[in-house]
């Protein structure tokens, strides 16, 4: 039972690690982001206009897929029911801001929490480009 505590512990060890140095590469890519953003601005007041807008809240959502259903059949739905996707099994999610294609990546499980590993991302400013 002690070894069955210590290969939990250790492997909460691991999933925190993990987690960290995510978060780590995370911090680091947005801090390069930032700056590319920065460079790629014209002048000195571009540059403070997008400081303006750096703390706004967007919506990010993954989408696993779509669908198209009738009412008829909406409202026949209930718990159990299954809902057909226009995506196969494996196929990237579309990570969106404010409901805009930003990105695509797969989902992973680290420490029992889902994340989201990204796999293609558009630049900084194609992103901008298509926020407009």
């Amino acid at each position: 039972m002690a070894e069955d505590n210590d290969t939990n512990d250790a492997n909460a060890d691991d999933a925190g690690a993990d987690w960290g140095e995510a978060m780590s590469e995370q911090a680091e890519s947005e801090k390069m982001q930032m700056n590319e953003l920065k460079d790629d601005s014209r002048g000195s007041h571009d540059s403070e206009n997008i400081d303006v807008i750096l703390d706004i809240p967007v919506t990010l959502s993954l989408e696993v897929g779509t669908t198209v259903i009738a009412i008829r059949n909406l409202l026949q739905l209930n718990q159990g029911s299954v809902i057909e996707l226009d995506r196969l099994a494996g196929e990237p999610l579309d990570v969106k801001v404010n409901n805009t294609l930003i990105a695509h990546g797969e989902v992973v499980v680290v420490n029992e929490k889902y994340g989201i590993r990204l796999t293609d991302v558009m630049s900084p400013s194609e992103r901008i480009k298509k926020l407009k």
